[in-house]
């Protein structure tokens, strides 16, 4: 692959010391997914890149491509700093959890529009109100980024037989609820469960319902099997609280 410069806005998913001053980092842009890029030099004191490449942080960067997967940081320009994510703990850990689920989930090299704007939006939210980290709001975010890959839950009907009333279970390989004559071995669902999805689906991220700790148990595990069957990705120890 030849080299070329590309210049796209980014959100700081990872950042990683390398050798004596450099830095690898993790990022999501919207044009080319997730990248891995190596900003060489950028722990140097006198370094312009170093402050502005931190995890969570909104960067206009400009790239060097190369024939690796890794791209050459030249410039980087601050779009957004969330300052007061920084100083809560509980708006801290929700934001780097966010981040750290975009980064085992974005696919390099295809766009990501809709993964880039959901986190950007997640980050706004935190910043805003840090108070509002919650875990319906962690529940939402996970639900949104599963549509966001092209993953929306079947919630108003049995995905087998099409009944719309006694929806016991979900079903993740078939991707929504079953009714009690169709649900086998699908795990049980209540229907606090199910509203919950359907209300998150529904509203602004900013808006995330409430949930009580049964429906948000059944709800992780939702979010989780979709996760294992559809994305080949395993979320379970990374996102379940007390993994």
């Amino acid at each position: 692959m030849s080299s070329r410069r590309i210049s796209t806005e980014a959100v700081i998913l990872r950042s990683m010391r390398y050798g004596e001053a450099d830095r690898i980092l993790h990022a999501i842009t919207p044009e080319h997914g997730r990248i891995g890029a190596i900003a060489r030099g950028a722990r140097r004191p006198r370094s312009k890149l170093g402050g502005r490449l931190e995890p969570l942080a909104v960067v206009r960067l400009e790239l060097q491509t190369g024939r690796s997967d890794l791209h050459t940081v030249v410039g980087a320009d601050s779009v957004a700093v969330h300052h007061r994510i920084l100083t809560h703990h509980g708006a801290m850990t929700e934001a780097q959890r966010a981040c750290g689920i975009v980064d085992r989930t974005a696919v390099p090299d295809e766009p990501a529009h809709a993964v880039h704007g959901l986190l950007r939006t997640m980050l706004a939210v935190l910043d805003a109100r840090p108070e509002t980290a919650s875990e319906g709001l962690q529940l939402a975010f996970l639900l949104k980024l599963l549509y966001a890959h092209g993953l929306q839950p079947a919630l108003g009907a049995c995905v087998h037989c099409g009944r719309s009333d006694a929806l016991v279970g979900f079903d993740a390989a078939h991707g929504g609820v079953v009714c009690a004559s169709c649900q086998r071995s699908a795990p049980s669902i209540d229907e606090a469960a199910v509203t919950f999805m359907v209300e998150a689906l529904g509203r602004p991220l900013a808006a995330a319902p409430v949930v009580e700790s049964r429906p948000a148990l059944q709800v992780r595990r939702v979010i989780e099997d979709l996760a294992r069957h559809h994305l080949g990705v395993e979320l379970r120890d990374r996102t379940a609280r007390g993994a």
